[in-house]
């Protein structure tokens, strides 16, 4: 806010960099008695650090920076300017930049918001060097100027931020629980589908699916009758459902439109990506009208009279499916990814279609439930954006 003192940062605290001893393979161990070695891979959606997956040797400290619980860190590099709060003692790599706040001046809890702000990460932003790779370092965060109002001003502010952010963790919590309530339940109807204890019959998808790749972006087209219509690309078809809300527009054919149309009940899939992730299947659930997709999803149009979209989108997440998508992903150079070729073969399992129906009831149910919550989500969110913009800027 303006009327808020506006202090450097070098000013009031100090900003150190953090240091790797190389090789670091050389200073990892699994004893009880070894030190944090904290890393980004540590972090969650919390603003604290409660714990990590690796220890160094106190050899490895002495080439370290050794940091301590309340210590505040600032990443400063790939996903640079990320802030969090130590809740652990540890040494840091040349990957952090720790802030120390010795006089007491902030509540930690606020220099975290304030950091965390669109605002000050543009401020960031502006300051990274580099390529590939931006980066922060120490003289450039200690160059930005932050608010300071009083203490319990501060703790106002924070904690009314935290009450926003703690309904936002629950209502993700919420939407957890309720996928694994889905899962646990494809389990009980379905069994274990690497086992088949259930005998259930084997056909390759393309027995009973259409499945087509999509539309290239920078093709090029004689036509001159060119309509205007929502473009479906890889990044709006997220783990399980569809962001519908960057979906962006592009030129196409009427016989583009006809061929790459997504119509409600089909499945679409990223043919690469994570390999943890490969395979994963989102149903359309509602229309954008004439909405087509990008060459790298592919679109599965199910014969619905002997698999349901629910039941397949699910059983993609399930063994049988992941492991063979990860044979497929190995016979690929490059980024992991599967071909039309590999994914016409998937072997499915065909439970009777009544026993799917059953299973798609219940996914229905479901789905309502983490509507309401998604909704009460998206405004939680909404109203934390407004607060973070009407404190920050």
């Amino acid at each position: 806010m303006e009327h808020w003192p506006q202090v450097k940062i070098g000013d009031i605290c100090i900003v150190e960099r953090g240091g790797s001893p190389r090789p670091i393979d050389k200073y990892i161990t699994n004893s009880e008695n070894g030190i944090n070695w904290i890393k980004i891979g540590d972090t969650d959606d919390s603003m604290y650090i409660t714990s990590t997956a690796q220890k160094i040797i106190p050899e490895g400290a002495k080439k370290s920076r050794y940091v301590q619980s309340g210590d505040f860190l600032l990443s400063n590099s790939m996903s640079f300017g990320r802030p969090y709060i130590l809740k652990i003692d540890g040494c840091i790599h040349d990957g952090w930049l720790v802030l120390r706040d010795n006089n007491g001046l902030f509540d930690k809890r606020f220099l975290y918001y304030y950091l965390s702000a669109p605002s000050t990460y543009q401020k960031f932003k502006s300051l990274a060097v580099g390529g590939v790779v931006n980066n922060l370092n120490s003289e450039m965060v200690r160059n930005v100027y932050v608010p300071l109002p009083a203490l319990d001003e501060q703790d106002k502010i924070a904690t009314k931020l935290d009450k926003l952010s703690n309904l936002i963790f629950l209502r993700k919590q919420q939407l957890v629980k309720l996928d694994e309530l889905v899962k646990a339940r494809f389990v009980e109807m379905f069994g274990d589908m690497l086992l088949n204890p259930l005998i259930w019959p084997e056909k390759p998808l393309e027995s009973m699916a259409g499945i087509v790749s999509g539309i290239t972006k920078g093709r090029k087209t004689k036509s001159t009758e060119l309509f205007e219509v929502p473009y479906m690309a890889v990044s709006n078809v997220k783990d399980g459902y569809i962001d519908w809300t960057t979906v962006k527009t592009i030129m196409a054919t009427q016989s583009e439109i006809d061929q790459y149309r997504i119509l409600p009940k089909d499945v679409l899939m990223t043919e690469g990506g994570d390999p943890d992730k490969l395979g994963r299947g989102a149903i359309i659930r509602e229309l954008l009208e004439n909405c087509i997709h990008q060459n790298h999803i592919f679109r599965v149009r199910l014969d619905r009279g002997t698999i349901l979209p629910e039941f397949f989108s699910e059983y993609l997440q399930h063994q049988k499916a992941k492991q063979y998508f990860l044979r497929c992903a190995k016979q690929t150079t490059g980024i992991a990814s599967i071909n039309m070729k590999q994914l016409r073969a998937l072997p499915v399992l065909l439970p009777p279609i009544e026993v799917q129906k059953m299973f798609a009831n219940f996914v229905e149910n479901v789905g309502r439930q983490k509507l309401t919550i998604q909704q009460s989500l998206d405004k939680l969110e909404v109203l934390k954006k407004l607060l973070m913009q009407e404190y920050f800027g």
